[in-house]
C-alpha cells in the first residue's frame, strides 16, 4: 500500500501524490517513513525532503520552519517555505 504524501508551503501546494518512500530531517534528526509507520508528529529542519514515488522516480525538495505528520499512511508536510529541486 503507498504512502499519500502532502508538501506544502505557507503560500501553495508544493508536491502531492503517492510514494513509496518519504524521508525528512526534524529537530532530533533524519527520520523516513514507509507504509504502516507508527504516527508521528516533528517538527521540520532545515533541510531536504526526499520522497521516492511508486514508480522509483525521486522528488527532492528543500523545506524549512514548518512541520509534518504521519498517520494511516498519510504523510504531511506543511512548510513555512519549500521549493522543489528535482
Amino acid at each position: 500500500m503507498p504512502l499519500k504524501v502532502s508538501l506544502v508551503s505557507a503560500d501553495a501546494e508544493v508536491w502531492s501524490g503517492e510514494a513509496s518512500l518519504v524521508v525528512a530531517k526534524t529537530v532530533e534528526g533524519e527520520i523516513g517513513f514507509m507504509a504502516g509507520h507508527e504516527p508521528v508528529l516533528a517538527i521540520l529542519a532545515e533541510g531536504q525532503v526526499r520522497i521516492t514515488r511508486t514508480d522509483g522516480s525521486k522528488i527532492v525538495a528543500n523545506a524549512q520552519d514548518g512541520f509534518l505528520s504521519m498517520e494511516r499512511d498519510e504523510v504531511t508536510i506543511v512548510a513555512g517555505n519549500a521549493a522543489l529541486i528535482s
